[in-house]
């Protein structure tokens, strides 16, 4: 018997539930990766996070193929790839792990509407579906989440299989390069980019757990200092999170914002609504400085600069941006978001789409719309070295770095009465 391990956002042999079911019932695996034009050249397509990800699948085809198999790639909708190597297979299943965005849950239906899909778990620490409130209905703020989640039993971690066999006749595309999927020329090379794929997340994980987790909560918004750089390999599964959190089960801090990340694939999830948006401005030329570093803040370029450089960005430092965006700018939260996932490594549509939101004062659980980062504050208390500020922009304190665009007491006082007009 054959069955077809669909791998998407769960790029690892370690602790991934559907490949261990299949291998318990099945003599022969065809472990199966497609690469869909929709996602890949949709509408938050990045250079960056695509070049990542076909390193990650040449990892896991390492480890396969240390087990006695190897990846099966394909190119094509999902709908029509994956019954089809079903069928070439002759596989009477096809496992994955459930997801729940609402793209994913349309695909999942698509899919199984022509196979027998059996899905499980592996993305999420929780069981995202059996949470809700005493009465019955979904938690819409994260603190009552966090608590309910904290308390959910977890299920077993799961070991690595030794070996697997995939069928022989199955055949494999190679793994393109980013031209053959559409895009104009390589990926730019991005400064401090972690090395993809399981074998580095899992050393990146026990460095961390070792080293780092317990401090975390002094040392979390410092923008200077090292972070986990763990989001990359959670993203992609690369990373077991159910394995993250046990490692770090002594750093409470830092377990809250694993709980932030199935909090946010809660919301979409569920489809809450969010508040409602203030009236936005147009501005290409402020939009422009924002991308541009520009904007005469220097915590704010610097922050910038971070993430065209490394395709990454500290999370304390995407807070001021994203609050200097939509507070100080009085731009759509929307086109930053849209930036974000065009650099970002890490580009996950919950979390940055709920980590906007939240700054903007939009989302199911915004922060106060009164509470407008000023980033001269925001630059003393945690860059008060200024190490950050120097190593993003050496040319701060220069004769031609720019004078602030913007008044930052006065478009606060503007950004509170536009919030406070719609009912914010």
């Amino acid at each position: 018997m054959t069955a077809v391990v669909w791998f998407r956002r769960d790029l690892r042999v370690h602790d991934h539930p559907p490949l261990v079911a299949a291998l318990r019932e099945h003599a022969e695996v065809v472990p199966l990766f497609v690469l869909d034009p929709r996602l890949i050249g949709g509408r938050f397509r990045s250079a960056n996070r695509t070049q990542y990800l076909l390193d990650c699948l040449r990892a896991l085809d390492g480890e396969l193929r240390e087990r006695g198999g190897r990846l099966i790639v394909r190119v094509g909708r999902f709908e029509d790839v994956v019954p089809a190597v079903a069928e070439e297979a002759g596989a009477d299943a096809v496992y994955a792990a459930g997801d729940v965005s609402p793209f994913a849950r349309r695909r999942d239906h698509r899919v199984a509407e022509r196979v027998d899909l059996r899905l499980g778990p592996g993305l999420f620490i929780g069981r995202l579906g059996a949470l809700e409130t005493k009465g019955g209905t979904p938690y819409r703020v994260y603190s009552p989440f966090r608590r309910a989640w904290a308390e959910q039993p977890r299920r077993a971690i799961e070991a690595a299989p030794e070996e697997l066999r995939v069928p022989d006749a199955i055949r494999s595309e190679a793994i393109p390069d980013l031209e053959a999927l559409g895009f104009d020329g390589p990926a730019r090379e991005l400064e401090d980019r972690p090395e993809p794929g399981e074998a580095a997340a899992l050393a990146a994980m026990d460095a961390w757990a070792r080293e780092g987790a317990d401090g975390y909560g002094d040392t979390r918004n410092a923008l200077a200092e090292p972070t986990s750089r763990m989001s990359q390999y959670l993203h992609f599964g690369c990373l077991s999170p159910l394995r993250l959190e046990e490692a770090t089960r002594g750093a409470p801090t830092y377990r809250q914002e694993l709980a932030w990340r199935d909090f946010y694939a809660y919301v979409q999830l569920h489809g809450h609504a969010g508040r409602p948006d203030p009236q936005w401005s147009e501005d290409p030329a402020a939009l422009a400085a924002w991308q541009e570093g520009r904007t005469g803040y220097p915590i704010v370029d610097a922050a910038m600069r971070q993430l065209v450089a490394c395709g990454w960005m500290h999370n304390r430092a995407r807070m001021i941006v994203a609050s200097f965006l939509t507070k100080d700018l009085h731009l759509d939260w929307r086109l930053g978001e849209a930036f974000f996932m065009e650099h970002l490594i890490d580009g996950d549509v919950g979390s940055n789409n709920g980590g906007w939101q939240w700054v903007a004062g939009t989302g199911t659980d915004p922060q106060d719309y009164t509470r407008v980062f000023n980033p001269s504050l925001q630059q003393k208390r945690f860059d008060p070295d200024g190490r950050y500020v120097r190593r993003w922009l050496p040319e701060h304190d220069t004769p031609g770095y720019p004078d602030p665009i913007v008044d930052h007491a006065l478009e606060r006082e503007r950004a509170i009465a536009a919030y406070r007009e719609v009912g914010s």
